[in-house]
């Protein structure tokens, strides 16, 4: 009979450890964030408002107004934040913008806009 007992004791006390034991394995599981990364414009005097609008409509998803602010932004302060994202998505974008072709309202306009990605410092 204490053979029995001891086993029944046993068992729950591996039990009881159980739950908590999970709890921990499934925290070091847990995926671990990827790290962030702003993609950055560059202003130049060869893009105008309507050029940085219309390309942060299209390749950004924003909206008129806050390609607006975007232009606006990167007129007064020399560049702007467009996007915080993983690296490999900030890097898809920052191509994006490279590729997007020059303002067609500017004939002194060579190309693109300048675009930088960088990381987001840690927390």
């Amino acid at each position: 009979m204490a053979r029995v007992f001891r086993k029944m004791s046993e068992d729950a006390a591996t039990t009881e450890l159980k739950p908590d034991r999970q709890k921990r394995q499934r925290a070091d599981e847990r995926p671990t964030p990827q790290p962030r990364y702003n993609v950055i414009l560059w202003n130049d005097n060869d893009h105008t408002y309507l050029y940085v609008i219309a390309m942060m409509e299209e390749l950004f998803g924003h909206t008129k107004e806050k390609g607006y602010q975007i232009a606006q932004e990167v007129d007064k302060q020399g560049r702007a934040i467009v996007l915080t994202t993983t690296k490999e998505h900030a890097e898809l974008k920052r191509d994006q913008i490279h590729a997007y072709g020059k303002d067609q309202l500017l004939d002194s306009c060579k190309g693109s806009m300048s675009a930088t990605i960088e990381a987001v410092p840690a927390e």
